[in-house]
């Protein structure tokens, strides 16, 4: 999850690979090596570009586009966009907990992983909050818990989804202070995501060596059904 406290410039490694990303000869040079695969078109499009042709709009308030401006402008509608996305997570892993459907270590990793939500939630409200922002309102949800089964099927999805969320928001915030505790939030869900695919019998990586970020219309409709107020 974010860390405890707030890098003001992104990590050398980090800064290498936007650097190379926003460079035209240097994304050629990758395309090239790669065979100008879908994955790393995905790539570098989650890296963020420099392109004429980029659909991405930056707003006064900082980085951010359209996508996530029913939550606010720039960096703070994106947290926003987040944490929404984190309350949802949370409230499903304290259901499950209530449901009664798992015990003993599974129990326990479930615990585990609604209190890393949680702590989540915690720091993206803090940090709108920093940024002069208002936290965007906790949702009313339910969720669908028949099965242990059905429920390791949806904390799958979910965990998946919210991995791709953060990679689809990444080049749309413009602070490396925002940037950086968001990109240590989505190595978490994609941790979260990988243990449970494994649990599942599916693919570690679904999309292979480069995951496929999403859009926040996409990811908002996918999780539209849990909530109901």
């Amino acid at each position: 999850m974010p860390e405890s406290k707030e890098r003001e410039q992104a990590g050398p490694a980090q800064g290498a690979i936007a650097r190379a990303a926003k460079d035209p000869v240097s994304r050629r040079k990758f395309m090239a090596l790669t065979g100008g695969s879908a994955a790393a078109a995905a790539f570098l499009a989650a890296c963020g570009s420099d392109s004429s042709t980029t659909t991405t709009t930056t707003t006064a308030g900082g980085g951010g586009s359209s996508e996530t401006a029913q939550f606010g402008k720039g960096d703070v509608g994106i947290l926003n966009y987040a944490l929404t996305l984190e309350y949802l997570e949370t409230a499903f892993y304290a259901e499950v907990v209530k449901s009664g459907l798992f015990k003993g270590s599974d129990l326990a990793t479930i615990r585990k992983f609604g209190s890393e939500e949680a702590e989540h939630v915690t720091a993206l409200t803090a940090f709108v909050k920093k940024l002069g922002g208002k936290p965007a309102p906790k949702p009313k949800t339910e969720f669908p818990l028949k099965s242990a089964k059905s429920v390791l099927e949806l904390a799958g999805t979910v965990e998946n989804l919210g991995a791709a969320a953060y990679l689809g928001q990444a080049p749309n915030i413009k602070s490396p202070a925002v940037l950086a505790p968001a990109l240590s939030i989505h190595s978490v869900e994609g941790r979260h995501a990988a243990a449970l695919n494994t649990l599942l019998g599916k693919k570690i990586t679904p999309d292979g060596a480069f995951a496929v970020p999403a859009k926040a219309a996409e990811v908002l409709k996918s999780v539209e059904p849990f909530i109901v107020g």
